[in-house]
């Protein structure tokens, strides 16, 4: 098998309309980590993402019937670029169908390429079955986006352009994984030149479907996947795909949002670049991998795969940077309700700077205030800030790693409701029109709502945290209108950030 890979691979047809991307050195972040880190720029493609490669080699190897027939595929950015653009330059129709939920800056470069844009469904999922059925009903070829030889092939010519580039030593290459394309490429063309570097796979925590698969030794789907990485969200890995990666992967390692968005700041840092959180996935896996094996004096690569980033979501990004990098904290902390009191909580923090600190009255004897903390990098993250505040009798909570806390409570004025037998839910929904409503009309009857947030940060779904009035015996009923509604949730109510903050007293 890897040998028919490695002819495809070197024959692969793609530089008609991809380029041959630099590898660049990560000067700041190599210093930082001692260690040699590169970055292979893909993001420098003509659709700012590797995906070109493999569409344009599948496409360009399509016989005449085959194209007079048109192209068709699924796609919520990326791939749907890649499709368009190849089709453009071998003057092939091509329909893209995306969810609509994506953002109109995706919707309207693929239609820039000249593409057939349909918006159909709410999640990839539904995108994916409804361009079958344009393929048997009117015969369109279909383009995967991961899970054909071609494409696979097409994305293995990044890992030739490495080993031509790099004529030193190579440790490892770290590959974002989605569908598993990319790494399957990089990993069967590297490990048969090189079987000494190792092929390291990086996902987020919410749609880590290689390593889920690897270890269940089979393909499994996911019953719910992240959309903060859009470019990797992806809920079962290839059937092509998850045999090389057995075969030719040493390990994945998994990321959070916050240390996606860490390796985001490093990459700007050191290129000026603002890649896409799939884009950042691998370099954020380095950093873990350096932390836990302690390496040193090595030479890293991480492969940059996109940056198509919607602005707005730079807001987030900056937000949970520093929380990413072990930088700052987020606590809470309680105070006495007394004059002096925020001087005296700003004393035991030391030299630390206080980067946010939120509070509402509560009531006569004590205040529960909610606070971002900055951490020296010498002492080794935030057990220390804790165990300092305990010395000088002020109780503190760590909600650094809280989603409910980062995402909702920081942003909420805060208090204690006099409310009864309240719930509390947190909610993913997607961004369309009409999806709010929806989602009002089916929760506010028959149950009150006592507390609602809303908030996107550019992304194509948004976050909800609700508290509903539901009694004991009515919360099976409840759920089961929660199941109808078809979001996805987490119930909350016992979060220590809601309790310490919002909960009835």
């Amino acid at each position: 098998m890897p040998h028919r890979y490695i002819k495809k691979i070197l024959s692969a047809n793609v530089y008609d309309v991809a380029v041959e991307t630099p590898v660049e050195l990560a000067r700041s972040l190599s210093k930082r980590l001692a260690n040699n880190i590169l970055i292979k720029r893909e993001d420098l493609q003509p659709v700012f993402s590797f995906k070109i490669r493999g569409a344009y080699n599948c496409i360009s190897q399509l016989t005449q019937v085959q194209r007079a027939c048109g192209v068709v595929c699924a796609s919520a950015g990326n791939h749907a670029q890649g499709v368009a653009m190849s089709a453009k330059y071998l003057g092939i129709n091509a329909t893209i169908v995306m969810p609509n939920t994506t953002p109109d800056i995706k919707v309207n470069a693929v239609r820039s390429l000249g593409a057939k844009v349909i918006l159909h469904g709410d999640s990839f999922a539904q995108a994916y079955a409804y361009s079958l059925t344009l393929v048997a009903d009117l015969g369109l070829v279909y383009i995967h986006p991961f899970d054909d030889e071609n494409v696979i092939a097409g994305q293995g010519t990044v890992a030739v352009e490495l080993m031509r580039q790099i004529q030193g030593n190579i440790d490892a290459v770290f590959v974002p994984v989605g569908g598993g394309g990319l790494i399957a490429g990089i990993a069967v063309y590297i490990k048969y030149l090189r079987p000494d570097i190792k092929i390291i796979g990086v996902e987020p925590e919410d749609s880590c479907c290689l390593k889920v698969a690897l270890d269940a030794g089979e393909r499994v789907i996911l019953p719910e996947v992240g959309t903060f990485a859009e470019g990797v969200a992806v809920a079962q890995i290839g059937e092509l795909t998850f045999e090389l990666a057995q075969q030719y992967v040493d390990e994945v390692i998994t990321v959070t949002t916050d240390e996606l968005c860490a390796a985001i700041k490093d990459i700007y840092d050191d290129t000026r670049a603002v890649t896409e959180p799939s884009g950042a996935c691998a370099l954020a896996g380095l950093k873990k991998y350096v932390e836990r094996e302690q390496a040193q004096d090595q030479t890293l690569v991480a492969v940059a795969t996109g940056a198509n980033m919607n602005f707005d979501r730079l807001r987030h990004v900056a937000e949970r940077a520093e929380i990413g990098e072990g930088r700052e904290a987020i606590i809470a902390a309680q105070i006495p309700e007394q004059p002096g009191s925020f001087k005296r909580f700003c004393t035991a923090l030391g030299e630390r700077n206080i980067t946010e600190f939120n509070y509402r009255y509560g009531n006569n004897s004590k205040a529960q205030v909610f606070v971002g903390v900055t951490l020296k990098a010498e002492e080794g993250g935030r057990e220390p800030l804790l165990k300092q505040l305990a010395s000088h009798d002020i109780p503190a909570v760590d909600l650094s790693t809280n989603e409910m806390a980062k995402s909702h409570v920081r942003y909420m004025v805060g208090g204690h409701a006099s409310v009864d037998n309240e719930v509390v839910y947190r909610f993913t929904f997607p961004e369309r029109p009409g999806a709010l409503l929806k989602f009002l009309n089916k929760l506010g009857q028959p149950w009150n709502i006592s507390m609602f947030h809303y908030r996107n940060h550019g992304s194509a779904y948004g976050r909800v945290l609700v508290a509903m009035q539901v009694p004991e015996e009515e919360k099976a009923k409840f759920e089961g209108y929660l199941d109808e509604l078809g979001y996805a949730f987490n119930e909350e109510t016992n979060n220590p950030a809601y309790q310490l903050f919002l909960a009835p007293e």
